[in-house]
């Protein structure tokens, strides 16, 4: 139980470095620059041309993804009963969703064929950080009493 709860605090760290981190390279064409994208850098663009959409992503990107961390850690610290785990699975499932939307997008760019677009390291950690969270949810529930 020890190693899920090291996992789960280094989840605290983890979201917000890939929220920071380059998800994509973008750019017009193959001849302009690419310019990199990351989780922040997008959504400041979105609040000021999609609010409804930014609002989105945020709750998908952000949000969901560390209240499940903050959750999980209570439970696992004891600080919070076995039945918070419904909800703590909703928000990891709101948190996959946000790296559907991103892998989305990029085929979609590709498929327009007018832009350029390369996947970036931040999005492997994006990804990895949501998948390892699933992980450490689904372990943690084993380890639980009453769950």
């Amino acid at each position: 139980m020890q190693l899920l709860k090291l996992g789960n605090l280094a989840l605290l760290i983890l979201f917000p470095l890939a929220w920071f981190a380059p998800l994509m390279r973008a750019g017009l064409l193959p001849v302009f620059g690419l310019s990199e994208i990351s989780v922040l850098s997008g959504l400041a663009a979105l609040w000021q041309t999609d609010i409804l959409l930014a609002l989105a992503v945020t709750v998908f990107a952000l949000v969901a993804p560390y209240l499940k961390t903050v959750g999980l850690a209570l439970l696992q610290f004891g600080h919070a009963p076995p039945r918070l785990l419904p909800a703590i699975h909703l928000m990891g499932k709101l948190a996959m969703a946000d790296i559907f939307l991103i892998a989305l997008y990029i085929v979609i760019v590709k498929g327009v064929g007018l832009a350029r677009v390369e996947t970036a390291w931040g999005l492997y950690l994006c990804t990895a950080c949501v998948l390892g969270s699933l992980t450490l949810s689904l372990l943690t529930r084993r380890h639980l009493p009453g769950a």
